[in-house]
């Protein structure tokens, strides 16, 4: 009888079990018949890298298999040689169910391990992209010239964005607009606050909507070109926080901005004024 990894297919093994049952029942013209089923099939059983979870019923398999052998060696009557048989073979059934049990929940619990492994390895992977997405942004906020603060990672669009007085961004601001984006749909738990400044020169009540206006449109811009709304706030702040004196045209200047504070880590949320 061939095995597959020493273990009996169970179809086969109960069709060889049945004949020993049935040779009893009746008087063979071979009476060994019983024996060499039972030498044929314990040893296959005893030879399984499982048997350890039959033991008992590969033991007893082996003691009534030996008693078999040595009535038949000493010329003992065929009735007590089929019975013996018979045990060992019965035995050597009940041995390789219990194997074979053994055997699927063995694969059951190595199909588990991979799955758990391809989604740690999964995790892993995802994980590395995270970081690799996190330092592109990192760059670009770098070479952008982003200052770190204690709100955040600050970065200053100068007023050469716009025209006096208008709030429509000029062709020239598209270029960082979209390195901007482009960082950003690669880091999408990355929140940024956009913020709109101005100069004190006119009315607060005008200022107030123009800065509000400019930082709208930068937010406009940055989602036209895929970033998710969820990532983007914007807020004007008018003439309220300037950063240098408006007692100048060049500290004016300085004045009129709009600043883009970004997360230092994903998913952090930033701190405004």
């Amino acid at each position: 009888m061939k095995l597959l990894s020493n273990v009996i297919p169970r179809a086969a093994l109960a069709v060889a079990v049945a004949a020993v049952l049935g040779a009893c029942s009746s008087t063979p013209d071979q009476p060994i018949a019983e024996l060499e089923t039972a030498r044929a099939v314990v040893p296959q059983i005893e030879s399984s890298p499982r048997a350890g979870v039959a033991a008992e019923n590969v033991s007893n398999a082996r003691k009534a298999l030996d008693s078999a052998n040595r009535m038949m060696e000493q010329g003992g009557k065929e009735p007590d040689i089929r019975y013996e048989a018979t045990v060992a073979a019965l035995n050597a059934q009940i041995a390789n169910e219990k194997i074979l049990e053994a055997q699927a929940k063995e694969e059951l619990a190595k199909g588990e391990q991979e799955r758990q492994q391809v989604l740690v390895q999964a995790r892993a992977r995802e994980a590395d992209a995270q970081r690799m997405r996190a330092q592109s942004l990192e760059q670009e906020l770098k070479d952008l010239k982003a200052q770190k603060t204690d709100r955040g990672l600050v970065l200053t669009l100068g007023d050469v964005l716009f025209d006096t007085g208008k709030s429509t961004l000029k062709p020239g601001a598209y270029g960082t607009i979209d390195r901007l984006a482009s960082a950003l749909k690669e880091e999408p738990t990355r929140k940024v606050v956009i913020e709109g400044h101005t100069d004190s020169v006119g009315a607060d009540e005008f200022n107030q909507q123009l800065s509000q206006n400019r930082a709208l449109s930068v937010q406009a811009a940055l989602m036209e070109r895929g970033v998710s709304g969820g990532q983007i706030s914007s807020t004007g702040k008018g003439e309220s926080f300037p950063v240098a004196s408006n007692d100048n045209a060049a500290g004016r200047q300085q004045n009129r901005r709009v600043e883009l504070i970004f997360t230092e880590e994903p998913g952090q949320r930033v701190a405004t004024d």
